[in-house]
């Protein structure tokens, strides 16, 4: 079994550049705490989910966790930047929006969940005032700000910050020489800190080490989650498959994400071989790819398929080329979120009741926590005072 660090690979001979780099970062957050940099709160509830280094936490499922908390009790608005979309300024996802004016990790989302908003802006905070205040969306009841930990223009209700199991945040250094966006003492403004992609069956000595090494404040809550799969999606039509159906089959796996090896030693476990085939982060998806992708698949023996990422689909899709077999072959396969140590109903009751607390609609405020279960004697239903710090 992997342990945490594991992915950690640090380039020493770059490290006096990483030294210079943290002056700067920290020069930089010295000024938002001494006021010289402004930051803007707002009346309406808003969650920030992001991380401290450079590639994949698991942004997107965590994300879409919270859509799926909330997105049935009130109205949602997720704002992202729309990485490497083609558009420029601010943008508000409708059902014909197309990846390339969106980015491909709204274009997924709004596709997942049609009745939530989905805006992307490269300033934030011109983002949260359109959201807030245009005529489509100015009623909606809380915002989530997807990759914003570093954007402290704006002072979110709630900061989540996410941390790979895998590439540990305490074992890392600064670009260039590690992933780190900022020296650790940035993790001091999360209010929430999740450690993400740990292993099912963490033992109880590891939550033990993982939390005193972490070494957070008594106003910082910890939770722990875990990937689960779900079932193959054919991407251009078909029928659903479990992974369970795959045991003996050769799987080409796509994938243009930051950080696909936790995806290849999950799927390892679940079918005969696996052939990867990577790209960088958010790749866009050439010709030249595609053939390759089509000559990759027919060197493979049969049975076979191919399996990429939800995102990734949303960019193969918008590409000419792939031959019929590839066509009739390839599933994207979904993630979620799970909490462990049975922390799913403490977090869920934070969020929400923060929202509620803080919302502009006095319907909201007035209504009792939907989380509760009937039984009200029980430990985790028992109302619990929610308080984050004004000082972040």
């Amino acid at each position: 079994m992997r342990t945490e660090g594991d992915y950690i690979k640090i380039n020493e001979w770059l490290l006096p550049l990483s030294w210079l780099y943290g002056i700067g970062v920290r020069l930089r957050n010295q000024m938002f705490e001494m006021g010289i940099l402004k930051e803007q709160t707002y009346d309406i509830p808003i969650i920030s989910v992001g991380n401290m280094t450079v590639g994949g936490t698991g942004k997107t499922p965590h994300v879409e966790y919270l859509v799926r908390l909330l997105g049935d009790r009130m109205k949602v608005g997720v704002l992202s930047r729309g990485y490497k979309r083609k558009s420029k300024g601010y943008v508000l996802a409708h059902e014909d929006s197309t990846m390339q004016a969106i980015g491909d990790e709204p274009f997924q989302m709004k596709s997942k969940f049609p009745n939530i908003f989905i805006a992307v802006d490269e300033n934030r905070r011109r983002g949260i005032e359109n959201l807030a205040s245009d005529a489509e969306t100015k009623d909606v009841d809380v915002i989530i700000l997807d990759d914003a930990f570093q954007h402290r223009y704006v002072k979110p209700g709630i900061n989540i910050l996410l941390v790979d199991y895998h590439r540990f945040i305490m074992n890392d250094q600064l670009l260039p020489a590690g992933r780190l966006r900022e020296p650790l003492s940035g993790k001091n403004r999360a209010d929430m800190v999740i450690v993400t992609k740990c292993p099912k069956d963490l033992k109880p000595m590891e939550f033990r080490v993982l939390t005193k090494n972490l070494d957070l404040y008594p106003f910082q809550s910890l939770f722990f989650t875990t990937i689960k799969y779900g079932s193959l999606q054919p991407i251009f039509g078909g029928e659903t498959r479990s992974l369970h159906t795959i045991k003996k089959t050769n799987v080409l796996l796509v994938t243009g994400i930051a950080s696909p090896k936790q995806m290849y030693e999950d799927l390892k476990h679940h079918c005969q071989q696996i052939h990867p085939l990577k790209f960088a982060d958010h790749h866009l998806f050439t010709r030249k790819d595609i053939d390759k992708l089509n000559a990759q698949f027919e060197t493979i023996s049969s049975p076979k398929i191919v399996i990429t990422t939800e995102k990734d689909a949303t960019r193969l899709i918008a590409v000419d080329g792939l031959s019929d077999q590839v066509k009739n072959a390839i599933y994207s396969l979904p993630i979620q979120i799970s909490f462990l140590q049975n922390d799913e109903e403490t977090f869920n009751h934070k969020i929400i009741s923060y929202v509620r607390k803080n919302s502009r609609n006095s319907i909201l405020v007035e209504r009792k926590d939907d989380n509760k279960s009937k039984d009200s004697n029980h430990p985790g239903n028992r109302t619990r005072t929610i308080s984050f710090r004004d000082n972040r």
